[in-house]
């Protein structure tokens, strides 16, 4: 079954509907230029609606150490986000400081983007295929991009993986179809208006993703 992550929630109300409606993770974002930031403090209210099955994912931009401690303090965490310029080194060296799994975010344009893919499978314990953002950007994700899909239709990857960038209930069978995720992890493409999550968009993505039946053995 299709694991899915919905990411950037912000109001404890709709961290309960993502729940109920049958995610498999949440994400809590912890960089303040984006419009879905929370604080260590304000996460903790909402990890508090987290139901027991479902993890907690922290997404981070080039963090410190004292970031990471500080917001641990705050957060029970399961998984570290890396959505950065993270390098391998730096990647494992998180996971095995904070005793926490890791997700390594790798931006994706063209093919020759995933040559780096064998470093971070030996860093990190889960990898994240995103849209490349645009030179300039502020944001490394959660811009409403899509890339080209294709591309991840031939990789090998002995962990966990999860596609993003642009994904929407609409364009969603296509996606996996196309590229043979296991997982998915949206944002934008559930949002109401830009920050703010629709719970009737949320329930109809994880619906249609637990009901994909094309990359079955």
């Amino acid at each position: 079954m299709v694991m899915v992550k919905i990411c950037g929630l912000t109001e404890p109300e709709l961290v309960e509907q993502a729940c109920e409606a049958g995610a498999d993770m949440v994400g809590f974002v912890f960089f303040p230029p984006s419009r879905r930031a929370v604080t260590p403090e304000q996460a903790a209210v909402l990890a508090r609606k987290v139901s027991r099955a479902v993890e907690t994912v922290g997404l981070f931009v080039n963090p410190d150490d004292r970031l990471i401690e500080t917001t641990l303090l705050s957060v029970p965490l399961d998984v570290i986000q890396l959505h950065g310029e993270e390098k391998p080194e730096r990647v494992a060296e998180i996971g095995l400081r904070f005793g926490v799994r890791t997700m390594k975010a790798l931006p994706v344009a063209v093919r020759d983007d995933l040559r780096e893919l064998d470093a971070y499978l030996d860093a990190a314990d889960m990898i994240l295929f995103d849209a490349k953002p645009v030179p300039g950007a502020v944001l490394p994700g959660g811009n409403g991009m899509a890339f080209d899909w294709q591309l991840l239709s031939e990789i090998e990857i002995d962990r966990p993986w999860l596609l993003a960038g642009g994904l929407t209930g609409d364009n969603l069978l296509a996606a996996l179809t196309t590229s043979g995720a296991p997982g998915v992890d949206v944002s934008s493409g559930v949002e109401k208006m830009p920050g703010l999550k629709d719970p009737a968009k949320m329930a109809d993505f994880i619906a249609r993703a637990k009901g994909f039946e094309g990359n079955k053995g």
